[in-house]
């Protein structure tokens, strides 16, 4: 069997597919890696380009560079809607991967698409405007048309998988959950505890300016619990450049707030949630969600939204919370600061709840889906 992967569109640092980057990088280097021990596929062939070349050529794939411009919008369209199958044929690929969701038109052969949300969906329903909404539009038709007529589906939780029930109801029985694997840390908890500099206590968030991310949320939740508070905690978010680019009136909690617009290193990004007594994840929408896990593994208590997908990621081992509600997360905030022994106990939950998630059992899930 020749598995084709198709990582064209996919490079580092350009877009709004971070996460299916890192999703896809990583599947490509485990499923090589399983492969060079087990010889389940004949051949792994990667479509990439010069400009991802050293990210997904990696030992145990052939990388193909297909001779166009990934950054061209264009381009990526007439690639995924025609070319990528002209060049199937022409490495007799048996089975083709779309990471990204999108599978070509009018195309007949075995081919597995990975729908990590449908977020374009909630964005047109509760949020228009925030995207072109011609490219939400073309997005969306994409999507469904791509679920329709794949051979197969994988997406990423149940909470992904129901929605795509609401969507195309008749895909459903081709519709097959693999959670996300996490990668193990790049340096331990406790030595990214010891480096946190001077030693004061704070807080920790991430989040992003998208509406979806409800870094509103975040800030309003901080601005009860320092307004209750008499010696309250700095808060570190990740994700924003001030909390002047919201409309909220944070008043002298303000310059308790420090920004991180972006942290490129992830040593460093680890060192700010590894150093701070709570990590807050208040999203609105997750097709799955790896900053709780990431927590979890950096030994920190996590405070999370109990919408969509987030309740399955974290089960039990985080305090689960109305993201939309400020007064009930800063009464988490409260409760955790104040009991040691609550925090202890979802430290221990978390390193067990985020251990489902481990490469070797994804991958191997993956491997099965792939050569079945």
């Amino acid at each position: 069997m020749r598995l084709i992967i198709d990582c064209f569109k996919l490079v580092k640092g350009q877009g709004k597919s971070i996460g299916i980057y890192n999703l896809t990088r990583n599947l490509v280097m485990n499923l090589a890696k399983e492969n060079i021990k087990t010889g389940q596929i004949e051949e792994i062939v990667i479509f990439g380009t010069e400009k991802n070349r050293d990210d997904f050529a990696v030992e145990g794939v052939t990388f193909a560079a297909i001779p166009y411009d990934p950054t061209d919008k264009l381009r990526c369209v007439i690639w995924e809607l025609f070319q990528v199958k002209k060049y199937m044929k022409k490495y007799k690929g048996d089975r083709i991967l779309f990471p990204r969701g999108y599978a070509p038109l009018f195309f007949h052969g075995k081919d597995t698409i990975i729908i990590h949300d449908l977020i374009p969906f909630y964005y047109h329903e509760n949020y228009p405007g925030v995207f072109n909404p011609i490219e939400n539009f073309y997005i969306m038709y994409r999507l469904k048309s791509s679920i329709k007529h794949a051979e197969r589906v994988i997406t990423i939780s149940e909470y992904s998988k129901n929605e795509i029930e609401k969507r195309v109801p008749s895909a459903l029985k081709k519709v097959k959950v693999i959670y996300n694997g996490l990668n193990d840390l790049p340096v331990m908890p406790e030595e990214l505890k010891k480096e946190k500099g001077d030693g004061q206590e704070y807080l920790s968030a991430m989040t992003s300016r998208l509406p979806h991310k409800n870094a509103g949320g975040i800030l309003e939740a901080y601005k009860v619990y320092w307004n209750r508070t008499n010696n309250p905690l700095p808060l570190k978010v990740i994700g924003i450049g001030s909390v002047d680019e919201f409309d909220i009136d944070m008043g002298e909690a303000a310059k308790d707030v420090i920004c991180y617009p972006y942290v490129k290193d992830d040593k460093e990004l680890f060192k700010i949630i590894a150093g701070s007594r709570i990590f807050l994840f208040l999203s609105l929408i997750e097709g799955f969600g790896f900053p709780p896990l990431e927590a979890m593994q950096l030994q920190v208590p996590v405070i999370c939204s109990d919408r969509t997908s987030l309740p399955e990621v974290i089960s039990d081992a985080a305090v689960s919370v109305d993201p939309e509600n400020p007064e009930k997360v800063a009464d988490r905030m409260e409760q955790l600061l104040s009991d040691d022994r609550l925090c202890e106990d979802l430290v221990k939950k978390g390193t067990e709840n985020y251990k489902r998630f481990d490469w070797n059992r994804i991958v191997s899930q993956y491997m099965e889906e792939l050569t079945g």
